[in-house]
């Protein structure tokens, strides 16, 4: 007799779940993690420059 109830009740709770969409601060998220844009450019860049200056030396 129960049944129809408790798959009721967890067909409603899946739907709520499905639907759910929290809105995150991806800034805010960023500078609590300790990360920033800058500091991803500047690494990307330093290899960068180590890599064309293997490639002068190999030409």
């Amino acid at each position: 007799m129960g049944r129809g109830r408790q798959k009721a009740k967890h067909t409603k709770i899946a739907r709520e779940l499905k639907s759910y969409s929290p809105s995150v601060n991806y800034a805010a998220l960023e500078q609590e993690l300790g990360h920033s844009s800058t500091a991803v450019d500047e690494f990307e860049d330093k290899w960068a420059d180590m890599y064309a200056d293997e490639e002068d030396e190999k030409a």
